[in-house]
C-alpha cells in the first residue's frame, strides 16, 4: 500500500480495493500519534484511510465523499475537556451527510461526553487509550451500519418491503404469511415499552426486527445500542454493561460509560442472550429489575431507563433448561415473543430476496443485472438455505461478482443441493497444503456440522464468534 501525495491518506492499489470490506475511513484527531496508530490499524479493513488534525481539514479532504465511518476526537484545543469542538464538528458532519456514522473518541469526562455525543447523533464511542481489538470491533460494526444505510437509500424505490424501513435500515422483505405475522407482532408491540425476545436461527434477521421495533417505538428519537453478549469476554462483562471509573482496575485509565447507561432513554438490543454464561445472568437480571447500575469501582448507583429487546438462536426448549438459562431472567425478557421463521419455511419470499440482493450487488459492482432462468430460480427456491437470508445474500453477491454478463447458472451461486450428503474432502486426502483453502474448508465443515449455528461452530474451531464472522466474510461464506 502506497501513500497518496498529500501524505495523510493511505491509498490502496486498484486491484486491492475490492478485497477489503469497506472503502473509506476518516480519522480526525489533533494528536499525530493517534492518527498514525489509527491509520495503521484500519488499513487492512478499509481500502482508503484519510486522516486530519482538524475538522475543517477533514471536511475539505472528504468533500464530495461519504466515509463508511468517521472517528472523531472530542477535543482539539489545548487543555479543552468539554468536547465543544467535537460536538460542533459532529453537527457539521451530520449536516453534510445525515446518514453519516460517527464514532466519538473520548478521553476526558468520558461518561458524560459519550452519553451526550450519542444523544447528538454519534453512533458509538471509544475511549483513549483504546484496545485495538475493541476499536476494530466498534469500527467494523459502525461501517457495516453505514453500508446498510447506503444500500437502503439506493434500493428503497425498488424493493418491495412489508413495512417501509427507516432511513438507514435494511428492509424486512417478504410477503409470506409467516413474515406477515412477524410484522403484525412488531406493529402491536413496538409502541409499548414491553420487553421483546426475538427467536430465530442465525441469519434470519433478528437485528432487523429489533431495529424495526425501535423505529416504531416512542423511543425512536433516542439511541438504540446493540450488545453482542456472545462476543464479550466474561472478565469484561461488568465494564461493558455497567461501566467503570478511572482506576477501578489496572487498565482503567479513564471513566467508561456502560451500555445500559449509554442507552438511557432509548432501546438496548441484547444479541445472543442465550450465550450469556449462567453465573453472569443474575447480574443482568438485577440491573434490569432495579433499573440502576453501579459502575465498577464506583460507590453510587446510576439510574437508567431503557427498553430491552433481546435475541437468541437457541430453541425454546433450550431456554427452558434451567441449567442453561434462568427462568426469572427469561420471564423478564419475553413479555412479547417474536419467532422469525427460517428461510426454508417461507420459500415464497426467496424470489423477492434474490431480486433485491442481485440488484443491490449489480449496482455495487457496476455490473448489469443478470437474468435467472426459470429452472435456476426453481432450484434456488427449493434449496434449504442453511444460514438463511445471510447465506442467500452472500450467494447472490458471489454470483454477481463471478458473472460474465450472461444468464446466471446454479453453479454461480455455489450452493449444495444435498449438503448433508456431500462428503467433505480433507486436506490430507486432497494433497492440498494451501492454508487459505484449508481454512475455508474447515470453516465450511464446522458450519455444516452444526447447521450454521455460529456459536457451536466457533467453539468447535477454537475461535470467538467475532473471529469466525470475520473469516466467513473473508471467504465469502
Amino acid at each position: 500500500m502506497g501513500q497518496c501525495p498529500d501524505s495523510d491518506r493511505d491509498c490502496a492499489e486498484p486491484d486491492a480495493v475490492s478485497s477489503k470490506p469497506f472503502d473509506l475511513a476518516l480519522v480526525v484527531d489533533d494528536d499525530p500519534d493517534i492518527l498514525l496508530a489509527a491509520r495503521l490499524l484500519l488499513r487492512d479493513m478499509f481500502a482508503e484511510v484519510i486522516v486530519a488534525e482538524q475538522p475543517d481539514q477533514a471536511l475539505a479532504r472528504t468533500s464530495g465523499r461519504n466515509p463508511d465511518v468517521i472517528l472523531l476526537d472530542a477535543n482539539f484545543a489545548r487543555g479543552a475537556t468539554n468536547a465543544a469542538e467535537g460536538f460542533e464538528a459532529l453537527a457539521r458532519f451530520l449536516e453534510r451527510d445525515p446518514e453519516a456514522v460517527v464514532v466519538m473518541i473520548t478521553a476526558h469526562g468520558g461518561v458524560q461526553i459519550a452519553v451526550e455525543a450519542m444523544k447528538r447523533g454519534a453512533t458509538d464511542f471509544v475511549s483513549k487509550p483504546w484496545s485495538n481489538e475493541r476499536l476494530l470491533a466498534t469500527v467494523r460494526t459502525a461501517a457495516s451500519l453505514r453500508q446498510s444505510r447506503s444500500a437502503v437509500s439506493t434500493e428503497r424505490q425498488k424493493a418491495v418491503a412489508i413495512a417501509a424501513p427507516a432511513a438507514g435500515e435494511t428492509p424486512l422483505l417478504g410477503n409470506s404469511p409467516a413474515m406477515k405475522r412477524v410484522m403484525q407482532l412488531i406493529e402491536r408491540a413496538a409502541p409499548t415499552d414491553a420487553n421483546v425476545l426475538i427467536l430465530g436461527e442465525n441469519g434470519t434477521g433478528k437485528e432487523l426486527v429489533a431495529r424495526e421495533l425501535h423505529r416504531r417505538s416512542r423511543r425512536a428519537d433516542h439511541v438504540m445500542l446493540s450488545v453482542d453478549l456472545g462476543a464479550i469476554a466474561e472478565t469484561l462483562f461488568d465494564s461493558e454493561l455497567f461501566g467503570h471509573v478511572k482506576g477501578a482496575f489496572t487498565d482503567a485509565r479513564a471513566d467508561r460509560v456502560g451500555r445500559l447507561q449509554a442507552a438511557d432513554g432509548g432501546t438496548l438490543f441484547l444479541d445472543e442472550i442465550g450465550n450469556l454464561p449462567l453465573h453472569l445472568q443474575p447480574k443482568l437480571l438485577t440491573a434490569l429489575e432495579q433499573r440502576r447500575v453501579t459502575p465498577v469501582g464506583a460507590n453510587k448507583a446510576v439510574p437508567f431507563d431503557v427498553r430491552v429487546v433481546a435475541a437468541t438462536n437457541l430453541p425454546p426448549s433450550a431456554l427452558a433448561d434451567e441449567s442453561r438459562f434462568r427462568p426469572d431472567l427469561l420471564f423478564r425478557l419475553n413479555t412479547v415473543e417474536i419467532e422469525l421463521p427460517p428461510l426454508r419455511q417461507r420459500r415464497e419470499d426467496i424470489p423477492l430476496l434474490l431480486d433485491h440482493y442481485l440488484g443491490l450487488y449489480a449496482r455495487k459492482y457496476d455490473k448489469p443485472v443478470a437474468a435467472l432462468a426459470p429452472d435456476v430460480l426453481g432450484a434456488l427456491t427449493d434449496y434449504d438455505w442453511p444460514g438463511n437470508v445471510r447465506a442467500l445474500r452472500h450467494a447472490a453477491e458471489r454470483a454477481v461478482i463471478l458473472s460474465d454478463g450472461g444468464p446466471l447458472s446454479i453453479d454461480d451461486f455455489s450452493i449444495r443441493r444435498h449438503a448433508g450428503h456431500i462428503p467433505v474432502v480433507t486436506v490430507e486426502s486432497a494433497g492440498d497444503l494451501n492454508l487459505e483453502r484449508a481454512e475455508k474448508q474447515m470453516i465450511e465443515r464446522a458450519l455444516q456440522k452444526h447447521s450454521y449455528n455460529i456459536s457451536l461452530a466457533a467453539n468447535e474451531l477454537g475461535l470467538t464468534r467475532a473471529s469466525l464472522y470475520r473469516r466467513m466474510e473473508k471467504h465469502a461464506l
